[in-house]
């Protein structure tokens, strides 16, 4: 299984004060950061809410950070905004580099020396990343014997795995922890960021008023998003946020927000049109991922 995730914009940070600077604006920590190892992290705003969420990869003497294409101008300007009186510079390397990412524990040897290859779990598994200039995008599917999974069955298989993407899942009202980012993306150990306090504050509660979870289609023809889940009362208990058709399940999935209290894998909702008052349905809550 071959990802071509080129498409993702992608912005290289360099200078000496680089480290420092990132760490005081990520949620995870860059001290350990090494070559070969993707790290995955948040950019917040001080009330702990998203900026955006991406994956840091070292390169040579800099970072490359690596997000969704709808952020492409978004999250450049967040972090220079911070970058006062830093030795740090950024360049926007979109159109420079293809990425590619094979969910397997191993890539074959015969790499490309010009690629630049890194440990990613970026669908909740040991996978790989790698990086290559544009111009060699179309050798990677030849040089790993795979073939690129088609954007249909990428989506399906982020759904499966419980994957939240800008967009869907995440925007800027989202606080990390309500998606389950905090368990990937957040260190509680590596001292101040932009939004920590909040995050550290949810992480005394030990709860949020929402959560991501995964629901399967019981009654009905199809899940999609917008969909709102109502419980036996007629009280919205959450909305869905991606679906798609499992062909490995047989059965229509999705991912959606539910509310605190209402969030227990078993439970079943009934599904009410986006557009109007109809229930179409019934979905059960799921345990994320929702096929490990």
């Amino acid at each position: 299984m071959l990802i071509d995730l080129s498409d993702r914009a992608k912005l290289r940070v360099s200078g000496a004060d680089r480290v420092r600077f990132l760490n005081g604006q990520l949620t995870n920590d860059l001290r350990d950061a090494k070559p070969g190892q993707a790290t995955y992290a948040c950019v917040l705003t001080a009330k702990g809410k998203l900026c955006g969420d991406l994956f840091v990869t070292p390169i040579e003497d800099a970072f490359l950070l690596d997000f969704h294409p709808a952020l492409r101008e978004a999250l450049p300007a967040r972090l220079e905004k911070y970058a006062i009186a830093d030795d740090v510079e950024f360049a926007d390397q979109t159109d420079e580099f293809s990425l590619f990412h094979a969910p397997a524990p191993k890539l074959p040897d015969t790499i490309l020396p010009e690629g630049i290859v890194s440990h990613a779990d970026r669908f909740g598994v040991e996978g790989h990343d790698l990086l290559v200039p544009v111009t060699l995008k179309g050798v990677v599917p030849q040089l790993l014997k795979e073939d690129v999974l088609p954007a249909a069955e990428v989506e399906t298989f982020r759904i499966e795995r419980g994957i939240p993407e800008w967009g869907h899942e995440l925007n800027e009202d989202v606080i990390p922890n309500e998606a389950g980012l905090d368990q990937r993306a957040v260190s509680y150990t590596k001292g101040c960021y932009v939004g920590q306090e909040v995050i550290s504050r949810l992480k005394s509660l030990g709860h949020v008023n929402r959560k991501l979870c995964g629901i399967q289609l019981i009654d009905g023809s199809v899940l999609v998003t917008g969909q709102k889940l109502l419980n036996a009362s007629g009280k919205q208990t959450g909305f869905v946020t991606s679906a798609a058709r499992s062909e490995q399940l047989g059965a229509w999935i999705g991912l959606a927000y539910v509310k605190r209290n209402f969030d227990q894998a078993g439970s079943r909702y009934h599904l009410q049109n986006p557009d109007n008052s109809d229930l179409i349905g019934t979905a059960e809550l799921r345990s994320l991922p929702i096929i490990p």
